[in-house]
């Protein structure tokens, strides 16, 4: 792998979804110079193929010193080897040392979380901040701990799963094979099940619901059609907004329990809707943290980087892999 020098380069960020990746190329200050997004590849040979193809289309028009991956998975603690990724062909991969050999570029594989809050550690809502968490709240829930400036990731590579703490034994199943889990209660996909039961619930009357009825009548609902009912004043969505609030509430002060952390970064598609829970989940982390009003209370503020977090945080850390090769090399 010839590294050249870095300066005045930019690196390549993918963000590989299970439907979409994206691929983007970023400055050294946070800019985004281009981003082509393609269909997902099913393959193994497809993700290589379409990753390689990518980067030869954005290199043809940037100078890129070195590569990103930002994927949805477990990875090992090193961070070259794809063990799992539920939408992603990839299965006990060395995702890393094949894409260098195949790109002949330095490659940085990272956790989509992960990416995400070091694209706000380094360019968003966390700068100059050294001890702080980022909740993701999408689909699911996930996290990140950032201690001392750097990732936390546990033995095994596999922290946090703040998402998979039992919060509700026997509690509605969960893809994760539990039940119970504080993401069957905190997601968009919770904001459905809750919208669901309540609707259903013969103790409870929603006359002037819309949001009811189309429940009623089997229509299909989103985690996006609860937050707009909500912001009409949909009293069964209000409802809702309610419940999850609290049970976000709770994952802020179980998080400020274990961890103790300056800040707490809310990011994810559920996050675009703050302004309907933020303020009674807030309330509810300060009556629930241990010690409640004899100890300082970790700030809760938006992520601010959208979407394009993990892609330029990602590339971030690629540039710092390239760096890092072109000194193994000098």
């Amino acid at each position: 792998m010839a590294v050249a020098s870095t300066a005045g380069t930019s690196t390549i960020g993918f963000d590989i979804g299970g439907t979409n990746m994206r691929a983007g190329v970023v400055t050294a200050d946070g800019k985004i110079l281009e981003q082509i997004s393609v269909p997902t590849p099913r393959s193994s040979s497809g993700m290589e193929e379409g990753i390689a193809e990518l980067v030869a289309e954005l290199s043809a028009k940037h100078r890129i010193s070195g590569v990103g991956l930002a994927v949805a998975g477990f990875l090992d603690p090193e961070c070259e080897i794809v063990r799992f990724a539920p939408h992603l062909p990839w299965r006990d991969t060395a995702v890393r040392p094949l894409l260098e050999d195949l790109l002949g570029l330095p490659v940085r594989l990272e956790h989509d979380a992960n990416s995400a809050a070091w694209g706000e550690h380094v360019y968003g809502a966390a700068q100059g901040v050294r001890n702080w968490v980022l909740l993701a709240i999408g689909t699911g829930i996930g996290a990140t701990i950032m201690i001392n400036g750097e990732i936390f990731r546990g033995a095994y590579g596999t922290a946090p799963e703040f998402g998979h703490v039992c919060v509700v034994p026997n509690g509605r199943p969960c893809a994760c094979g539990k039940s119970g889990c504080l993401e069957r209660y905190c997601s968009g996909t919770a904001l459905v099940d809750t919208a669901k039961d309540m609707a259903h619930d013969p103790a409870q009357h929603w006359s002037a619901s819309k949001l009811h009825d189309r429940i009623c009548r089997g229509e299909p609902i989103t985690g996006r059609s609860v937050t707009e009912a909500a912001y009409t004043g949909d009293p069964l969505a209000l409802a809702v907004m309610e419940d999850f609030a609290y049970w976000l509430g709770e994952a802020f002060a179980m998080v400020a329990d274990v961890i103790d952390p300056e800040l707490i970064v809310l990011g994810g598609g559920v996050s675009a809707a703050a302004d309907l829970y933020l303020d009674t989940a807030t309330t509810q982390f300060s009556q629930r943290i241990v010690g409640a009003g004899y100890r300082p209370l970790a700030r809760v503020v938006r992520a601010e980087l959208g979407a394009d977090a993990g892609m330029i945080g990602v590339a971030d850390l690629a540039r710092h892999r390239a760096r890092a090769a072109l000194c193994e090399n000098s």
